[in-house]
């Protein structure tokens, strides 16, 4: 998108808690992303005086991560010390031509979190179904053909 009105739109997933880094493997592994920038608290260029008075400020947990997933941008995050909440109210909505790629990919995500609805033929879609990772985060995944 060229211009100076440009807008584009990414999630920013806040929540990880320390796990980041595991998500970002887990996404890489399972939806083929691509780490566009990964920063640790470390990488603060004065991270030393910063955090000094915030000993509870983890110097490896994960600052800030875009991934690259299909063309769009995640970006990711430990959170900071008391930001980091339990996602709700929204989910990650991936759209997969094929259905057995979509059910793979389903179940990769929702191992060792929860399906919230089975992976099924809906009047809209040959295979639907919503779940949350591991990290609580909810995805919704969908077929179209």
């Amino acid at each position: 998108m060229a211009g100076k009105n440009a807008l584009s739109l990414s999630p920013y997933v806040w929540s990880y808690n320390g796990r980041c880094e595991e998500a970002i493997a887990l996404y890489c592994k399972v939806l083929d992303a691509k780490v566009v920038v990964k920063m640790r608290y470390s990488d603060h260029p004065n991270a030393e005086a910063e955090f000094r008075a915030r000993p509870e400020v983890n110097l490896h947990a994960i600052m800030h991560a875009q991934l690259e997933i299909g063309g769009t941008s995640l970006m990711m995050s430990d959170g900071g010390p008391g930001t980091a909440v339990k996602p709700q109210g929204f989910s990650l909505a991936l759209m997969i031509d094929s259905e057995s790629e979509a059910q793979r990919i389903f179940s990769a995500l929702s191992e060792g979190g929860s399906v919230v609805q089975p992976m099924e033929k809906t009047f809209f879609s040959p295979k639907f179904g919503m779940c949350k990772d591991r990290y609580g985060v909810g995805w919704t995944v969908v077929t179209s053909n």
